[in-house]
């Protein structure tokens, strides 16, 4: 994230100082946003625009370019011809959206804007021409504030709404991205109903984006200003970034629909810093959020599987169904989240998502899904692209970080799909080198009709052993029962720790003769005991770990993105030696054995963000919180936080926000170590 300055919500002192600094703005010869510069008395001024009435789809290049040189005119006409050749603009896709540091810093002698002449030699107007000669339409950003969020800073729109509006109308802008950087403490609803009038006195159709961060709750406001608005800090690539982003903006459902749109940010699909399982999980979520599907990845060095990904038609149907309903939480226990969406024919798009680092069986039913009761209903799997029968009961083993994404519908014909089948596998799926651990495979019927010649197999890594001890086939496996299959498998002695990769398939008939196969990696951790005595956990290895911004540091604070960036561990002004330096959302995962007793560590907000930061810390035990702190801010100390984990496999070190977003919560787990 861009580390933003937060924006507090104070309804009474806002309007107060909104008026002060309005009459500072005039004083100093800035015009007032809602006086100078102001729309003509005869616009009425409407959210209802008739734009964006399915969320939008485009690029975006802030994520993969920033503000590099390669931003440029050349960069820009490239990716429409790629939104062409690349099949993006057949999916669906149309805008094709310039972010920050197009403009020169300084306006001209007439107050207008000037797009920087080396980036943009042939202007704005030009690209617009180019874009829209493909059938696609062109996005531009600017701030409502009176600069932009680069550094460099460039011009922004406060207090020059309508000129800004107005050549952006004439040069056929079709999108505008509107911040909020720099904004000199106006109310927002004040700066963006400014820049709304300003928009429509054009007369030109631009979908008006309102990019405030969330931090003055906009989805209860602007519905009557912008297309969209977003809902959350700058998104980040990486699966607490996304995952946290998911958790903000599942709530927020009843305020999305038609022409209004909850906007979690840009997409991160194929920048690299996730899995594709990860990936998918994004695309599928964004989709059943009817969130705008924004690329954020650089188009020229995509991957087919990055394409395959963001090109999904079957997928992108859900985010652009045309009833314009978010998908609403139906439960979340233990991670293991069930979203539903209504679909204008009367279908249900449902996510089985999976937040947890393992393999978890999630399910719901139909009816819960909120269809009518059926005899059975048709399950079309959006990224396996086929169809099966279902007695009502959706479940699948979802793979760690992944999701399973439904369409749902009372069929009468039913029948002649094959019935679906749950593949999943239990049991501890973290073993020591030469030890034996037992696993158990399951096939489980869903349908309404039997599973015929039923098969499960599961194969190691070379040289893992991996034997079954019970049956693995049967030649029918009636509905709603399962084929169980216990397994034993050993990692070869000397096998160093970190994840590797189980295969575990399954087969059967339909009755009607139909051959359905389906496999999926199944991860599992050679770990390692901690040794006897008190070990720092920054001088052990972690099972997993996932980090708010950057990586998980060890013995340094957490720093920015890159690997190593981080600096001695300081919190109100003690430095320590020792430690994990993280950013929330974080969790670090710890392999004890059953061995160690205790976890203890000083916890709190790094000094290195100077005033920022507030966060919750949390240790778990074998899925059990078993410590925590409340709300911790920079201004505080050192706090000491311990937990007796006696018996447990594992223990996680979970840092989160401190409900107010999680900008510049860089936090420390100095001196944690364990008791074994």
């Amino acid at each position: 994230m861009r580390h933003l300055p937060p924006i507090h919500s104070r309804p009474i002192r806002r309007r107060i100082l909104g008026a002060l600094v309005t009459a500072l703005l005039c004083a100093g010869g800035l015009a007032a946003p809602a006086a100078a510069d102001s729309a003509p008395d005869t616009v009425t001024p409407k959210a209802d625009n008739g734009l964006a009435l399915t969320p939008p789809m485009g690029f975006n290049n802030w994520n993969s370019t920033h503000c590099r040189a390669d931003f440029n005119e050349a960069m820009v006409e490239g990716i429409a011809d790629i939104f062409v050749d690349k099949g993006l603009k057949a999916a669906g896709y149309q805008y094709v959206n310039l972010d920050d540091c197009w403009a020169l810093p300084q306006r001209n002698a007439d107050g207008k804007l000037v797009p920087d002449p080396v980036r943009f030699p042939n202007g704005i107007k030009a690209v617009a021409d180019y874009v829209h000669a493909k059938g696609l339409k062109l996005g531009i950003y600017t701030s409502a504030g009176t600069r932009t969020c680069d550094t460099t800073g460039l011009p922004g729109a406060l207090g020059h709404e309508v000129s800004d509006a107005r050549q952006f109308a004439d040069w056929g802008v079709d999108y505008l991205k509107y911040d909020n950087c720099n904004n000199q403490g106006v109310d927002a609803v004040q700066r963006y109903t400014a820049m709304r009038d300003a928009l429509a006195a054009t007369g030109r159709p631009i979908v008006y984006s309102i990019c405030e961060w969330g931090s003055n709750k906009p989805w209860e406001w602007a519905g009557d200003i912008g297309n969209l608005w977003r809902t959350t800090g700058d998104i980040s690539d990486n699966w607490s970034s996304m995952l946290s982003i998911i958790k903000q903006n599942l709530p927020l459902a009843a305020a999305a629909g038609p022409g209004h749109w909850n906007d979690p940010d840009m997409l991160e699909v194929g920048n690299g810093g996730m899995t594709a399982t990860e990936y998918r999980t994004h695309f599928s979520m964004w989709s059943v959020m009817a969130a705008p599907l924004l690329i954020g990845t650089d188009l020229r060095k995509a991957s087919d599987e990055t394409y395959g990904i963001v090109t999904n038609k079957e997928v992108i149907a859900v985010d652009q169904d045309p009833l314009g309903k978010q998908g609403t939480v139906l439960s979340s226990d233990g991670g293991r989240w069930v979203v539903a969406k209504e679909m204008r024919d009367g279908s249900r798009a449902v996510a089985l998502f999976n937040e947890s680092d393992s393999p978890q069986r999630i399910s719901t039913t139909a009816a819960a899904a909120g269809l009518p009761k059926a005899a059975a209903y048709t399950e079309r799997d959006l990224w396996q692209h086929r169809t099966y029968s279902t007695a009502g009961t959706l479940s699948a083993t979802v793979p760690a970080h992944g999701t399973v994404l439904l369409r749902v519908a009372s069929d009468r014909e039913w029948a002649k799909y094959p019935p679906a089948v749950d593949t999943g596998i239990s049991g501890p799926l973290l073993a020591e080198a030469g030890k034996v651990i037992g696993v158990t495979t399951t096939v489980t019927d869903l349908g309404s009709l039997p599973a015929l010649r039923v098969s499960a197999s599961l194969t190691g890594p070379a040289g893992w052993t991996v034997k079954a001890v019970s049956g693995a086939s049967a030649p029918a496996v009636p509905a709603g029962e399962s084929l169980r299959t216990s397994w034993q498998l050993t990692a070869p002695p000397g096998t160093p720790a970190g994840a590797y990769g189980l295969e575990l398939t399954s087969a059967y008939h339909s009755p009607g003769g139909e051959h359905v196969s389906s496999g999926q990696s199944v991860p599992v951790h050679v770990v390692v005991a901690p040794p006897p005595g008190s070990p720092y956990l920054s001088d052990l290895p972690a099972v997993s770990s996932a980090n708010g911004w950057g990586p998980v540091e060890k013995d340094t604070s957490n720093g920015e993105q890159q690997p190593g960036d981080g600096k001695p561990i300081t919190i109100g002004g003690t430095v320590y030696a020792k430690g994990l330096g993280v950013h929330a959302p974080s969790a670090v995962e710890y392999y004890t054995g059953g061995a160690c007793s205790r976890v203890s560590a000083q916890v709190g907000v790094d000094d290195e963000k100077g005033a920022e930061g507030t966060v919750t810390f949390e240790i778990w035990a074998d899925g059990r919180k078993a410590a925590s702190t409340g709300v911790l801010t920079n201004a505080m100390p050192a706090q000491p936080l311990s937990a007796d984990v006696s018996g447990a496999r594992t223990v996680r070190l979970v840092v989160t926000d401190g409900g107010d977003g999680n900008d510049s919560d860089h936090a420390d787990w100095a001196g944690a170590r364990l008791s074994c």
